[in-house]
């Protein structure tokens, strides 16, 4: 008698929360790509000078990387739905005070809060997924979770381009707050239910403290190393996670437990996932600097071609998920691997007088590989954690990924400088700058072989959980 409501409920939950991380995983994403695109027109109102001009996205990645996982060790320890509530009120809020900014100064504070939003969402999102639905559910779930972030990705650079263009650029910020009001709406009246997996034990302040400046060093250190600040910031950033790694290991209540590194599962899944970011990431950057400075295509017509691979995930990630809940997902995430590698090798073949279609067929390739790669890679390494570890799981594979597109970005930067110097793309030095590009293919199509590699060894022998 009484099992019909109680499915109904948890029916109800399922759906409630599925939604609500579909709505956080499209708006970040969208959110981090469009700022790139609308700097030219910050920098034309407000007078902004180029240093205060490149911390406004910068302040928003540092935020999201810095603090996504000490919010998950408090999402496991205070519920992970207050956790994802408060990201949406921060983000919320953080975007209406961006939209209406008369400063630099202010869209940095504004920029800042906003990732810390995004860090409470994505520390909890996936967490909250893993928690609510049942093993034979979540393949699915998380396939379309990643399909939402890559749609977020390739609406970015679209949508954003012509909200900008008709209304402004506040308009990117402010597109945020209704949607971001009816997600709190719905997390209040419809999403009944608290998870927590570490309930009553203690957050480790001082060592989140030294993990939040230590990795923001190090990630600022890495995208400047062409710089002396870069490498004073680097050999900073080097000593803090040192020191950070010798408070969590005496520490009884860390906001990382060393101990989900000791299961095979979780270690090399984690690791592949990172040399599949770095191998994958700076992708967009590179293509972007060819097509619009080399072939000569506009905007629109760049982001139409550059489209083409978070389009391929988001249509392929749904149908992955589904397939993993029936099948053996041990073939297809290295299948997924080796076709990233292959993508990229395509790319690094690119040239001035390259077909178009071959770097779209690289691209698609690219999208596929990742389509195959992502959903079960995320369900290896949170499905060997056992329950009070789900919160700082979902926070360290975030924070992965965001090490690995800075990291990704950094050595982009470091082959390009190598082969141009400090100067600015002309035709005077497209032959080097075409160097520099199929260089940095290679090393990335090896990086994504590594991933391939870590695959095969991590996922063919594995343990089953880690322990207590």
């Amino acid at each position: 008698m009484d099992s019909t409501p109680k499915n109904t409920a948890e029916v109800s939950v399922e759906r409630c929360a599925l939604v609500l991380v579909i709505i956080g995983s499209v708006l970040i994403p969208f959110m981090g790509s469009s700022l790139s695109l609308i700097l030219p027109l910050i920098q034309n109102e407000l007078a902004v000078n180029i240093l205060l001009l490149g911390w406004i996205p910068t302040a928003f990645t540092l935020a999201n990387a810095a603090l996504v996982l000490p919010f998950g060790r408090l999402a496991d320890i205070h519920g992970r739905k207050k956790i994802f509530t408060a990201g949406f009120v921060v983000y919320t809020l953080a975007s209406l005070l961006a939209s209406v900014s008369t400063s630099g100064l202010a869209l940095i504070i504004f920029s800042f809060l906003q990732g810390a939003g995004c860090a409470l969402i994505f520390a909890t999102g996936v967490a909250l997924l893993i928690s609510i639905f049942p093993p034979e559910k979540r393949g699915r779930v998380l396939g379309i979770e990643i399909s939402a972030v890559y749609i977020g990705l390739f609406l970015g650079p679209l949508l954003g381009g012509f909200l900008a263009q008709s209304l402004g650029w506040r308009s990117i910020f402010l597109i945020n707050v209704p949607i971001g009001l009816f997600a709190l709406v719905l997390l209040l009246t419809r999403f009944k239910g608290e998870w927590k997996g570490s309930e009553g034990e203690k957050f480790d302040l001082v060592g989140s403290l030294i993990y939040a400046l230590s990795l923001s060093s190090l990630m600022y250190g890495f995208s400047a190393l062409n710089e002396v600040t870069g490498k004073v910031f680097l050999l900073s950033g080097l000593v803090g996670m040192a020191l950070f790694f010798r408070v969590i290991k005496d520490s009884p209540n860390p906001i990382i437990s060393l101990k989900i590194f000791k299961n095979k599962l979780t270690r090399f899944s984690g690791s592949a996932l990172l040399l599949v970011t770095i191998g994958t990431s700076a992708m967009w950057t590179l293509l972007s600097l060819y097509l619009q400075n080399l072939r000569g295509l506009d905007t629109i017509s760049t982001a139409l071609i550059l489209a083409v691979q978070p389009l391929a995930v988001a249509l392929l990630s749904p149908v992955v998920g589904r397939w993993i809940d029936k099948r053996d997902n041990k073939r297809i995430i290295l299948l997924g691997a080796v076709v990233c590698t292959i993508g990229l090798l395509i790319l690094a073949f690119s040239g001035l007088e390259t077909p178009l279609f071959q770097v779209v067929v690289g691209l698609l390739l690219v999208g596929v590989g990742l389509g195959l790669f992502s959903a079960p890679t995320n369900q290896n390494f949170l499905g060997s954690l056992t329950s009070k570890f789900y919160g700082v799981g979902s926070a360290t594979l975030s924070t992965m990924i965001f090490i690995g597109q800075t990291l990704s970005l950094g050595i982009l930067l470091l082959i390009l400088t190598g082969f141009l110097g400090n100067v600015e793309i002309a035709p005077s030095n497209y032959p080097l700058f075409l160097e520099g590009l199929n260089v940095s293919f290679y090393i990335f199509a090896a990086i994504s072989a590594l991933g391939a590699v870590l695959t095969y060894i991590g996922v063919y022998r594995s343990d089953a959980r880690v322990n207590n």
